[in-house]
């Protein structure tokens, strides 16, 4: 064969074995490519959501790192929780709240601030006081179930022994004094003020949507609806369990199933009319409170605390329908000076079941009984509140993120706005209208209550304007002070 054919023939086998071997490499090459476009994919949409692979795995695993949480003992972490958050519990659940993100979220750094949110919010959906249940939070984390319960009580224990304290010298000093009288009929109006403003402040968060984060009109309407009910003296329970149950219907689209429910609660009401007459205001309580002993007083507070949904203000309706209107061992008035005590102490407010406890046990058995009575109520208030946060707050969060149990509470806390809206203005009428209620023996007489009232009224508007003017956590424990000391000069 001639050498230029034979090198024609070796560049020919070349050629095919490298058009083979590229077709090879070409086939790999478009899995390779198949592989690179969807990890190219993914890289995208993970930067279009502003996350990396790692920083997902990142974010992921945030929300369960304890990394930084120090490992505490039950006495260290009560002593503080009681030092550093306790003693200082001052203006209010926001400014608590505030403080406690602000000491270990920010500065200590236990947890991140995503996480702490997503804590925060299902504490919000959940009864009990959320500053007292983000501290015991904390200590189950630094110290288990043993810790949480630390937390709690180094929280709790500095608001409770001050209140405890302030029971004792209102029923020494305060009943028959004309100038501790004077300073709390200062005060009362402004606690209708204060009450009324938490309404509003409750309505902000709680007819919002736990689901889509927008204001629901439907739970507005339950609010009102609620409140219209209440006007109709149906017992709030009935409301609440009607409204969670019509909320959780809807978000399933059982349309003809809720409307059914809505009619039935009303059918109901035209039939307790025809055949027994109009509900009293009584049937607004359950009637566990009738007597003030032990065992019933723990009754009430474990019932108000359980439905304690958005903070204090719910439960006062419920204590004030027990104590104040059925059981009538707590007058009107000694209810608001209670309310109005709970606001200059270093607690949350629920401690103002601690007043009306002693109060309770001390007209059921005199002075001893009645630190038995604030004591026992106390236990029964905070109970729930415990057992929510130490279960599990991993439990707690697919509770509140189960679809059918988000609605009924979504619906629970729409309505609730509409029980405190009444509340509040029944405790307005109270505190400026004693005309009409407390009867005269003279013209003078008339004129002094007349005018009595009169300044009340204008104390509740300046104090009105004053809690939506001012947002500062002092704001509170400055009005009730300043309150107390105007009223020296008015009522005296």
């Amino acid at each position: 064969m001639p050498a230029s054919l034979q090198m024609i023939n070796q560049k020919s086998a070349s050629c095919l074995l490298l058009s083979s071997m590229a077709t090879s490499n070409t086939q790999l090459g478009s899995l390779d490519v198949d592989k690179s476009t969807n990890d190219a994919e993914k890289r995208t949409c993970d930067v279009e959501n502003g996350l990396s692979t790692p920083h997902r795995l990142e974010i992921q695993n945030e929300y369960e790192d304890n990394s930084k949480v120090p490992k505490l003992s039950f006495p260290h972490i009560f002593w503080l929780f009681f030092t550093k958050f306790g003693l200082f519990a001052w203006g209010g659940p926001v400014a608590q709240i505030a403080l406690i993100k602000d000491r270990l979220v920010v500065k200590d750094q236990w947890i991140t601030m995503a996480r702490f949110n997503r804590v925060f919010a299902v504490y919000q959906i959940l009864p009990g006081p959320e500053a007292a249940e983000l501290c015991m939070f904390f200590g189950c984390l630094s110290g288990g179930r043993w810790g949480g319960l630390a937390a709690g009580l180094g929280f709790m224990l500095p608001g409770f022994v001050l209140m405890l304290a302030a029971s004792y010298l209102y029923v020494v000093v305060g009943f028959g004094n004309r100038y501790v009288d004077a300073s709390f009929r200062a005060l009362q109006p402004m606690v209708a003020a204060m009450i009324l403003r938490a309404t509003h402040k409750i309505a902000e968060h709680a007819l919002v949507s736990h689901e889509t984060k927008k204001a629901n009109p439907l739970l507005f309407i339950y609010a009102i609806l609620t409140a219209l009910n209440s006007a109709l003296r149906i017992n709030w329970f009935i409301s609440l369990g009607i409204y969670g149950l019509i909320n959780m219907l809807l978000i399933r689209k059982y349309w003809p199933v809720a409307s059914i429910l809505f009619i039935l609660q009303y059918v109901g009401y035209a039939l307790y009319v025809v055949f027994k007459g109009v509900p009293s205001p009584l049937s607004l309580a359950l009637g566990i409170t009738r007597t003030p002993d032990l065992s019933h007083l723990f009754a009430l507070g474990l019932v108000a605390g359980s439905l304690s949904f958005g903070g204090a203000y719910t439960a006062i309706p419920f204590i004030q329908a027990e104590a104040v209107l059925l059981g009538r061992w707590l007058p009107q008035q000694v209810f608001l000076d209670c309310i109005a005590l709970s606001n200059i102490l270093p607690a949350p407010l629920v401690i103002f079941a601690t007043f009306v406890g002693f109060q309770g046990g001390y007209v059921q058995n005199g002075l001893g009984y009645a630190f038995a009575g604030a004591t026992v109520i106390t236990l029964g208030m905070w109970f729930p509140c415990f057992a929510f946060t130490i279960i599990g707050h991993q439990i707690l969060e697919k509770l509140v993120r189960n679809k059918f149990l988000a609605g009924f509470f979504d619906g629970i806390c729409g309505s609730i706005v509409g029980v405190i809206a009444i509340v509040a203005t029944q405790i307005l009428g109270w505190s400026v209208g004693n005309t009409g209620r407390i009867k005269p023996q003279t013209v003078d007489d008339v004129l002094v209550i007349a005018s009595h009232d009169s300044i009340a009224a204008v104390l509740f508007l300046i104090a009105l304007a004053i809690l939506y003017r001012f947002t500062n956590k002092y704001t509170a424990i400055l009005l009730m002070l300043g309150g107390a000391l105007v009223g020296q000069f008015l009522f005296v």
